[in-house]
């Protein structure tokens, strides 16, 4: 995931602006992190470079 994309991408459930967690990245992308709700307090994993933004209850 490009950190630009950050700018347009909301929260699924309650549409609020989302914080970003780095664990690795390279020059190019963020390969695994997490996306953090503040206003739900959810949070979407990033693994192998693409968020996984489907609400809680339906991610594997």
């Amino acid at each position: 995931m490009r950190r630009d994309l950050l700018d347009i991408l909301a929260c699924p459930l309650c549409k609020g602006d989302l914080t970003l967690e780095v664990f690795e990245e390279n020059e190019v992308e963020i390969l695994t992190g997490r996306l953090c709700c503040p206003a739900c307090n959810e949070a979407y994993p990033i693994e192998d470079g693409i968020p996984n933004m489907l609400p809680p209850d339906l991610r594997d």
